[in-house]
């Protein structure tokens, strides 16, 4: 004879008191953040909450992209950045986890990789710089996106930045630009330079948007 099915009350189920505001907190983050597939990013988001690590979420929700896009966005790449910065360097076991993790497609990390010809060990604002550039356009617009994503002023702001940091990543995209002699490299840096000193060592868009046509790209 079989035994009975074991019977519950609800005085019997233990339910953690801090579960409902996990659960509020996840609904909320997968709202913003709009994953492709929702599995994936949730074993993603609970593995990073179990470690205290950076979530893969979106600060708010990003405007739709183009038909069928499903590739890196600037909200998705800043998320990266605050899963990967921390430490200057990464590899590649480590930025494909965080990839798959945001369902992002192998197919544009792999070819983001071979432009950078990146061994095993990665440094992660090459990678950065190589990622603002695979957001389309123009080296001044990589830039503006990275200006965006790593200004720590409010969004809507000048979005700055400093000036070192953006040396960095314009000299990282003049050179594999490949049409950009290190004669004008240099003279558009020395012009930016001159305006961030008067803005306490930060650059904006402004300041380089405006020279564009002469050395930027």
């Amino acid at each position: 004879m079989p035994p009975p099915d074991t019977m519950y009350c609800a005085q019997q189920i233990n339910i953690p008191p801090e579960l409902p505001d996990i659960l509020k907190q996840f609904t909320k983050a997968a709202i913003r953040t709009q994953p492709d597939d929702v599995l994936k990013w949730s074993a993603a988001y609970f593995s990073a909450l179990s470690k205290g690590e950076a979530l893969p979420v979106k600060e708010r929700l990003e405007m739709p992209q183009k038909a069928g896009h499903s590739g890196l966005t600037p909200a998705l790449l800043k998320v990266l950045h605050k899963q990967l910065s921390s430490k200057n360097k990464t590899n590649k076991t480590e930025l494909r986890e965080k990839w798959k993790g945001l369902c992002l497609p192998l197919d544009q990390l792999d070819s983001i990789l071979c432009l950078g010809n990146f061994t095993d060990e990665i440094n992660w604002m090459l990678f950065f710089a190589l990622g603002c550039s695979a957001l389309g356009g123009s080296i001044t617009s990589a830039l503006k996106h990275a200006c965006e994503i790593l200004t720590e002023e409010p969004e809507g702001s000048a979005a700055r930045i400093p000036f070192d940091t953006f040396k960095s990543l314009y000299t990282c995209l003049a050179r594999l630009d490949g049409d950009i002699t290190e004669d004008q490299i240099d003279a558009f840096l020395l012009s930016l330079q001159e305006a961030a000193g008067r803005r306490g060592g930060l650059v904006q868009p402004s300041d380089f948007t405006s020279l564009s046509g002469e050395t930027a790209d």
